[in-house]
This record gives structure tokens, C-alpha cells and sequence, in this order.
């Protein structure tokens, strides 16, 4: 299951994890952030233990979303060793992000 981190435990949970982390920056609001957040959520539970899925919502936790220059939703961002080190807007295909996070592994 993909993990809902706030700005307060961002740091702990993304920043400092061990495996790769990809971040769903969404909005409640958002229709096309609705068709992206199963997509997430099957690759939190294919990829568990070897990565991680996290969820931003940007409306409640403005300040890690403007720390990363979120203009659109939804936005990806892909972690490792506490650095940022892909990035993907818009929808996409579950293949696509299975290979972007395949490739930090």
C-alpha cells in the first residue's frame, strides 16, 4: 500500500530510506491524479519491500511541494539515497513507471 507522508515526516520517510522511493504529488481535486493513484498503488504492492510508494497530497503539504517545484499534478518524483533523480508529469502507462523505478533497484 502506498504511504500518505506530510510535509512533517517527508524527510524520515523519502529522504532518509534505504530503497527507492517514488512520490505521487496529487490533489483530491484532480481527475487525472484519480487515474494515476491505482497505477501507484498496484506498484506499492509488486514492488514491496524493494521500494517504496508514497503520496503527497500538495493541497495539505504545500511546503515539500513548493521545496520541489510542483507546478502540475500529478507529478512523480523518484528517489534514491535521499536525492531526486527522476521525474515524470502527467500520466503514463504502468509500464513506464515500473521501468523508471526497476532502474533504481
Amino acid at each position: 500500500m502506498a504511504i500518505h507522508v506530510t510535509d512533517a515526516d517527508f524527510e524520515e520517510v523519502v529522504l532518509k530510506s534505504t530503497v527507492p522511493v517514488m512520490v505521487d504529488f496529487w490533489a483530491e481535486w484532480c481527475g487525472p491524479c484519480k487515474m494515476i493513484g491505482p497505477i501507484v498503488e498496484e506498484l506499492s504492492h509488486e514492488m514491496e519491500g524493494k521500494a517504496k510508494m508514497v503520496k503527497v497530497d500538495v493541497d495539505n503539504n504545500s511546503a515539500t511541494a513548493v521545496k520541489y517545484g510542483i507546478r502540475n499534478i500529478p507529478t512523480l518524483l523518484f528517489f534514491k539515497g535521499g536525492e531526486v533523480v527522476d521525474k515524470q508529469v502527467g500520466v503514463v502507462a504502468k509500464a513506464a513507471l515500473a521501468e523508471k523505478m526497476n532502474k533504481l533497484l
